[in-house]
Formats: structure tokens, sequence, C-alpha cells
């Protein structure tokens, strides 16, 4: 089977919807970049938000940057497949691009937490796998949060409030990984996509290739 949507005689895959979740500073940003980076068939979803753009960001590469009106209109409008409110902003995924995707037998990579993992998972239970990173201690979390420098004090306390609501929810995760070493955790979310890729259930036209497999021996 091919590592993409595409395997062999008959054989097809659709695609699945990959999230990693964790809370701020434990590190799903950073895997999530580097699993891009080494996996050209993987597409990262890019959300809707209503928060300013930092510095560096790009509109339509990191976030589509909209007001709160527009954001107000793709809930009523059904354009999002999930969203959420997370530090008095909204964040959400459009629908459009994700489904074509899935159909087109691309995996699409997510970096969002709890509440649109389980968004995402009532709508579609057969298409999703989270993985839940954790930190290997609170003081390696803040010690995280303090030298990427993009927060100040007050928002990076939020934070930290807010990082043992966000852990409580791991047991809804598929998966868990503990982030001491960047390198293994990678590896292992590597393994983890690979390994939901083969699945028998994934792989649409499989009992035919077999049928047709058998056909054959008996010639």
């Amino acid at each position: 089977m091919a590592a993409g949507g595409h395997g062999f005689d008959g054989v097809e895959r659709r695609g699945l919807m990959f999230v990693l979740s964790s809370p701020s500073g434990a590190g799903k940003t950073t895997l999530s970049r580097m699993l891009v980076a080494e996996t050209p068939a993987l597409k990262m979803s890019v959300s809707a938000t209503t928060r300013p753009k930092r510095p560096g960001e790009v509109d339509g590469k990191d976030y589509f940057f909209v007001d709160q009106k527009r954001f107000d209109a793709m809930v009523n409008n059904g354009e999002l497949l999930e969203w959420a409110n997370v530090f008095d902003n909204r964040y959400g995924t459009p629908r459009a691009p994700v489904e074509a995707a899935l159909a087109a037998g691309q995996d699409v990579l997510f970096d969002i937490d709890w509440q649109g993992t389980q968004q995402l998972r009532s709508r579609s239970p057969n298409d999703v796998v989270s993985v839940f990173i954790l930190p290997p201690s609170v003081t390696a979390l803040e010690q995280r949060l303090h030298t990427r420098a993009q927060d100040s004090d007050d928002v990076i306390r939020g934070r930290m409030r807010k990082a043992g609501d966000e852990m409580s929810h791991f047991d809804a995760y598929d998966y868990i990984i503990v982030n001491d070493n960047i390198g293994i955790a990678f590896e292992a979310v590597k393994s983890i996509l690979r390994a939901e890729q083969l699945k028998r259930e994934r792989q649409v036209g499989l009992s035919g290739f077999v049928r047709e497999l058998q056909r054959q021996l008996e010639k």
C-alpha cells in the first residue's frame, strides 16, 4: 500500500484526520511542523481565527485571520468542522478543504485543542486519529513558554492555569506521548501515523484485491 491515497490494483485509501493536541508549550506545534516537513503527502489544516496576527505569521498559511463578524457567519453557515474559544479568541477549521483532501486520499494534520478534537470525532469518528502531547514536568512546561518569548508574563500565567484543565482530557485521546525529547517524540508521532495509514478499514477496495489474488492462485 502506498503511503499516500493511491494504492494498486483497485486499492485506494481514504485520508485520515491526524490530530495533535497539548497544553501550550508542550510541543504540538513544533511536532506538527516537523511532521509536515518530512511527510510531503500530509496536508496541514489551516484554521480560521479572530486573534491578532503575530510577527512573521502569514494570512492563509499560518491562519485565516478574520474578524468576529466573519467568524460568526462561518459558524452559522456550517462552514466549520469544529470551532472553539481559546484565551478570548476563536478558532475553527474550514470544512471544504478538509473534506476534499480526505476524499482524495490525503491525510490532514490538525493542531487543535481537546474541544475541537471532540467535535471532529463526533462528526467523523472513523476518520480521526488523536494524539495528546504531555510535558515531562510543570517546570519544563513553564520554561518552554518563557523561552519562546511570544507572550507576556500575565499570558504565560494564564496558559499555565489552563494547562491543568487541558491535561485532564488526556483520556479522550487515542495515543499519549510525553515529550521529554523532541526527536524521540517525533519518531513516536511518525510511527503512529504510519500504523494508522495501514489499518485495514482505511483501505478501500482491499476485499476485491484479495479476492483477485485468490482467484489467480486457483488457476
